[in-house]
């Protein structure tokens, strides 16, 4: 279904009025965007696979040797099945049952993980009926007709697999995939040409399974020549129009995407631009279609902040140096998290450098998180393992001290009970764009509030990567969800949102910076994106994926 729930909201942070009569925009509700990519998940059984059973008298060879399948005494019997996913771990059955038997019959549905149910028909029909696992993986269903003799009379059964769309996650040490630079991962050392696209072999690699759903890796360009953009994709479909990472000449710039990964086990790197670019891709988890950890989004919480001594010595970070921050069992975050999800910022660098996240009683690793230059604020969400102790540890690569600042956006868990579904690339909004958006740029210290979940109570979370571009001035934006309800802001009674004191990105005037998000819906399914500024700029928002509880 389409949500009218995208809004302009003028007015201050604190003095937000309603959505204004041009600033409502139709977008693609996280229940819609579920079913689109779960539906891609069909399987069937048709009914001529039956295996149709009619017990024989005692003493009735005849009849014995007639069991099986075909043309038997029982053959006016048989039942056809089509499953399709409709969530993360949800099976819609249709049961065709096809009976000359004019009687009531049982439904007995074995589901493939330890339940079943029974049903009823009273003859030739088409059930429909509905399941959850517990889990996601693949099950497979057996769907068993009997008539009024129960097991002592006619039965007919079929059974199909069933994959489940919703896949869970598995840390990954940070490990270097592609680097163009030196060939790793590559053919040979050379830069990625205008226009072209590097392959990165993920299934197989590194100890990555080979059937991967989906991989977190982040990506960066650099030595860059002229202004473009990368996208990703699952190798072998159609190349989207969406971008994650946006680059200007003599950029080095990283961000964190969770792409799909091809059936062949690759995934793409585009370079949108007019000059050849370098790139280098660093995995740090990923997805399967089998129990691992399920994802708890939370409210974007301060961890670290060394300006004011937060989680860590008061002061800039000095380099070559690193810190221990302890992350499950405090704040919210339970013990036994297995990742955590986090946006990093640097501000107040003396100098070009790197940070690099990675577990606790683990090496630093040949990877990075964020690159920097002297004087510049720059942020990027990172997935990270935790480590044994429940600590990740920040590292600053540079030779010169920075700040650094770490907010918690969410944590993977085996209790965790958010499934992720990636999904094909959808742009949701660009301000730019005034046939989409006819308001024009986000206004300072104004926000704009998306509904993308507030008729889907199973959703919990978005993928999202966040855009500002035509920037005036510096500023930061910040993501979170609303306190408000949908009937809230209709009916003129909503409470003005405060943003929380944490960035998703920065940027300075007249850049264009992005950054992966992964938006908690909170309560009421709308997330708000706050321009944290004093001048106009315009956001671009793209969907990836979707989090949902079932």
């Amino acid at each position: 279904m389409i949500a009218a729930g995208i809004g302009f909201v003028p007015g201050g942070m604190a003095h937000a009025a309603g959505p204004s009569a041009d600033g409502a925009h139709g977008i693609t509700s996280s229940e819609e965007l579920l079913k689109s990519a779960a539906n891609a998940f069909t399987f069937s059984s048709p009914a001529d696979r039956s295996v149709v059973k009619t017990p024989p008298a005692a003493g009735d060879k005849a009849a014995a040797a007639a069991q099986g399948t075909g043309t038997t005494a029982g053959a006016d019997l048989r039942v056809g099945l089509s499953g399709t996913a409709t969530g993360a771990r949800t099976i819609d059955l249709k049961s065709e049952i096809t009976s000359g038997l004019g009687t009531a019959l049982a439904v007995v549905i074995d589901w493939g993980d330890g339940t079943s149910s029974t049903e009823h028909a009273g003859g030739t029909e088409t059930r429909t009926s509905h399941h959850t696992y517990a889990e996601v993986g693949s099950y497979t269903v057996k769907v068993t007709v009997y008539g009024p003799d129960g097991a002592n009379g006619p039965s007919a059964s079929n059974e199909m697999p069933f994959t489940t769309p919703g896949s869970e996650f598995t840390p990954h040490s940070p490990t270097r995939l592609l680097d163009t630079r030196d060939g790793t991962g590559a053919a040979q050392a050379a830069q990625v040409p205008a226009w072209g696209e590097a392959r990165v072999k993920v299934g197989g690699n590194s100890g990555i399974p080979a059937d991967v759903a989906a991989v977190v890796l982040n990506v960066t360009v650099t030595n860059t020549k002229a202004a473009g953009h990368v996208r990703a994709y699952a190798d072998g479909t159609e190349r989207p129009t969406t971008s994650n990472v946006n680059y200007a000449a003599g950029d080095s710039v990283p961000n964190l995407v969770i792409v799909p990964v091809g059936k062949n086990g690759y995934v793409n790197l585009y370079n949108s631009g007019e000059q050849g670019v370098d790139l280098i891709a660093d995995v740090t988890g990923y997805f399967t279609r089998t129990s691992a950890n399920g994802y708890t989004p939370t409210d974007p919480t301060r961890f670290v902040d060394s300006r004011e001594g937060l989680g860590t010595s008061r002061g800039p970070v000095p380099g070559q140096s690193q810190f221990a921050v302890q992350i499950a069992g405090t704040r919210g975050v339970p013990a036994g998290t297995k990742a955590v999800a986090l946006n990093v910022t640097v501000t107040g660098p003396r100098a070009a450098g790197h940070l690099t996240v990675f577990p606790s009683g683990q090496a630093a690793p040949n990877t990075s998180n964020l690159n920097f230059t002297g004087g510049q604020t720059i942020a990027n969400a990172v997935i990270v393992p935790v480590g044994a102790d429940g600590r990740i540890i920040v590292r600053n690569g540079g030779w010169d001290p920075a700040d650094v600042i770490v907010d918690v956006v969410g944590h993977y868990s085996p209790d965790g009970v958010s499934a992720y579904i990636p999904i094909r690339p959808v742009r949701d909004l660009d301000t730019r764009d005034p046939a989409q958006w006819p308001s024009g740029p986000l206004k300072p210290y104004r926000y704009i509030y998306s509904t993308y979940g507030d008729e889907d109570p199973t959703a919990t979370a978005m993928a999202l990567n966040t855009t500002v571009t035509n920037t005036g001035g510096a500023g930061h934006l910040t993501v979170a969800p609303d306190p408000n309800a949908l009937w809230q802001y209709e009916n003129k009674t909503y409470t003005p949102p405060v943003a929380p004191n944490s960035s998703t990105l920065n940027w300075t005037a007249g850049k264009t910076v992005p950054n992966l998000v992964q938006a908690s819906l909170g309560v009421n399914g709308i997330v708000d994106f706050f321009n944290r500024s004093g001048n106009n700029t315009d956001l671009v928002l793209d969907i990836f994926g979707v989090y949902a509880r079932h």
